[in-house]
């Protein structure tokens, strides 16, 4: 198997162990790989004249070129054919229904007298491992793309105070093309994660069926091997762009391994380009690395005659999902106990929602956006209203309250505005004060109901005397009213009650005999 190659990888590991003075015996066994194999590799380096520092400061893809290459010409006509027929059969291989077996009958067409199956597919499994360990795990068009950050960070200057800030870099990487997106972030937090993963999908312009994240914390609540808590805010983002969430398992690299190796190249491509350099911001950056990844995605694949930009726009851009029309809102998040009536109250609008009865005394998360709160207990979403600005009142749905509680929800601000203005203006006007004042929207309610049914008990005539008086008080409660009533106030005239003017008197002594 001395034509055999290896990855590189285990071609750095080689060079660096012969550099140690390890016998090539002990690289073989170390390494598993045959005696013929290790001379091959070791002749080649030696008549290149490489150092150590030369072959680390190499990419795989410039390692490749120095090694791989060299190995091609020694492979006899034949073989020379079958390689390079398959860069041309993983392109094809990302296409939805093609497979190897359509592939291998498509290369005997073309070469009557070329190997059979079993050693067509022994050959590209080879040749898929030849640069990259994970090159040959089949990624169909549309399917995956994968999102992770990089370990190490960057950096942005602050311009007045002149400290250094640390700054995220998010990478994102579709399956079948490995066409490439990064970004500089402030952190790898939920809304700066989510907000990272959007700008991803729209700079391909569509979106794939699923999006698979390491287990971050913005991406996942709950780590589990078979069904994993997702963060409410990324689960509902993927409802949004009608994709799916396949958070990448706990320790199985190869879930994640594509991201892994997108983030070691752009360390070469993106990181030593941008060491010598000083940016104020994170739009300075972020433009600066927007062109060190075009050159990226247009730069030819190692071992391939296409790039990723190539191989995204023939095989990939066509069958990804359309964008929706609005791009997603991130939600704000608060914490509440759901009440007795079975209501939670939004802080900020000061307006009560609905959730089953079930949840009375709960605590449950709200997440909000401009148009709509979602009501979840648990990581399960137990109500949904559109968003209402009203101050002191409620969203209720029928179906949420237990049979005590759905006598309220005939209970309406305009209802008793209705009843007030059929007795007269001046029991109107009293009774939008009350439900404009009352903290508690029931406690408003209950306010009204009981002014307006005092018209029963004493007549409108002098329920209407007593708000005009109540309102000459500036006082709007029930109480003021009734006790205006119960004092006969309503039936006096006001000039009776009018404070007379105090006579001058020499025996009464002014505000000037105190000073």
């Amino acid at each position: 198997m001395a034509n055999k190659t290896i990855a590189m990888s285990k071609l750095r590991r080689l060079i660096q162990l012969h550099n140690q003075g390890k016998s090539k015996l002990f690289i073989s066994r170390y390494l598993d790989l045959s005696r013929n194999t290790v001379d091959k590799y070791l002749a080649q380096y030696k008549l290149m004249g490489l150092s150590l520092e030369d072959v680390e400061k190499l990419t795989d893809i410039d390692l490749d070129k120095l090694f791989f290459i060299r190995a091609q010409e020694e492979l006899p006509p034949r073989i020379k054919a079958l390689h390079s027929f398959f860069p041309y059969m993983e392109k094809e291989l990302k296409k939805t229904g093609v497979t190897r077996q359509l592939m291998w009958e498509e290369y005997i067409a073309k070469h009557p007298g070329g190997v059979k199956r079993s050693q067509f597919n022994e050959h590209y499994n080879r040749w898929c491992r030849k640069a990259n360990p994970v090159m040959h795990i089949s990624h169909k068009a549309g399917d995956k793309m994968y999102v992770d950050y990089a370990g190490k960070t960057l950096q942005i200057t602050d311009k007045e105070s002149g400290e250094v800030i640390p700054v995220q870099f998010f990478v994102a990487i579709l399956g079948a093309s490995q066409y490439t997106y990064a970004e500089a972030s402030q952190s790898q937090g939920k809304e700066d994660f989510i907000t990272s993963v959007e700008n991803a999908l729209h700079f391909y312009g569509g979106v794939p069926a699923a999006i698979v994240p390491d287990n971050l914390k913005s991406a996942v609540t709950k780590s589990n091997k078979f069904e994993p808590t997702l963060n409410e805010t990324f689960l509902d983002f993927s409802e949004h762009y009608g994709t799916t969430i396949l958070p990448a398992r706990a320790y199985k690299p190869r879930d994640k391994s594509l991201v892994e190796g997108a983030v070691k190249i752009l360390y070469t491509r993106v990181y030593s380009a941008l060491r010598d350099k000083i940016f104020f911001s994170l739009k300075e950056i972020n433009a600066a690395i927007r062109e060190l990844i075009e050159t990226h995605n247009t730069s030819k694949l190692s071992g391939r005659p296409y790039s990723r930009q190539e191989l995204f726009d023939e095989v990939e851009r066509g069958v990804l999902s359309l964008l929706p029309v609005k791009r997603y809102e991130l939600k704000q998040q608060s914490f509440a106990t759901v009440m007795l009536n079975g209501h939670v109250y939004l802080g900020p609008d000061k307006h009560y929602y609905s959730v089953p009865y079930q949840f009375i005394r709960k605590k449950v998360k709200l997440l909000y956006s401009a148009g709509q709160v979602e009501v979840y207990y648990r990581y399960n979403r137990i109500a949904v209203h559109p968003r209402i600005y009203r101050p002191y009142s409620y969203s209720t749905i029928t179906e949420h309250l237990a049979s005590s509680h759905k006598f309220v929800t005939e209970w309406t601000p305009q209802r008793f505005i209705s009843w007030a203005e059929s007795i007269d203006d001046d029991v109107k006007a009293f009774i939008v004060h009350i439900l404009e004042r009352k903290q508690h929207p029931e406690q408003a309610y209950k306010s009204c109901m009981g002014v307006l049914s005092l018209a029963k008990k004493v007549g409108e005539d002098r329920l209407i005397n007593a708000c005009k008086r109540a309102i000459e008080y500036n006082l709007y409660n029930y109480k003021t009213v009734l006790n205006i009533l119960e004092r006969g106030l309503d039936q006096y005239d006001n000039s009776v009650l009018t404070e007379q003017a105090m006579p001058d008197h020499g025996n009464i002594r002014g505000k000037n005999n105190y000073r």
